[in-house]
């Protein structure tokens, strides 16, 4: 069923806090952000001032949109605190990262990042698949970056270790359009 008012979503984005990428992907995520806040979306994210997640972040606040950071004190002891974060949410760990973040969005959206980032898209998928939520969760496929994921899944569906269709629960989208066209009917 779609979200009841597109324009206010709270978008949960995963990504890398690293910021030794390449600068195509800072240049999507910005590009992203910008698009959140111009559809009045909300910024769900860790909370970090590094990589992807500070990228996303400043792009979302700067277009006039709102960000809700959770950031675990311990991240946040360190000085690791966006100064972007319009709603400071703090936790524990990660793992109360993940539950509040879940709690926080109505869809979700993987850019690329590391292992951080694959342990919350596949918490979240996992969750979606035993009855948790029915939220959207959309691997963003920036240049690529999760086809190793893709066959991956594709690999696992073969052998009989995913029920039903993998696509069924996790999208994938190849461009900002594609994106902003799932997320609409979220």
């Amino acid at each position: 069923m779609p979200h009841q008012n597109y324009t206010d979503m709270k978008i949960g984005i995963f990504c890398s806090a690293n910021d030794n990428i390449d600068p195509d992907f800072f240049k999507l995520t910005e590009e992203l952000g910008t698009w959140m806040a111009t559809e009045g979306h909300t910024l769900v994210y860790g909370g970090c001032n590094i990589g992807l997640m500070e990228c996303v972040a400043k792009a979302v606040h700067l277009g006039g949109g709102q960000t809700i950071g959770v950031i675990p004190s311990r991240m946040e002891r360190g000085g690791k605190m966006s100064d972007y974060v319009d709603v400071h949410v703090p936790c524990d760990d990660l793992n109360d990262r993940k539950q509040l973040l879940m709690a926080q969005s109505d869809a979700f959206v993987a850019l690329p990042g590391g292992v951080g980032t694959l342990d919350e898209i596949f918490t979240v998928a996992a969750s979606k698949t035993v009855g948790y939520h029915n939220k959207k969760v959309v691997l963003y496929n920036m240049k690529g970056f999760w086809q190793s994921a893709i066959d991956l899944l594709d690999d696992l569906q073969k052998r009989g270790f995913v029920r039903g269709q993998w696509p069924d629960l996790i999208k994938v989208a190849n461009s900002l359009d594609e994106l902003r066209s799932l997320i609409a009917n979220s």
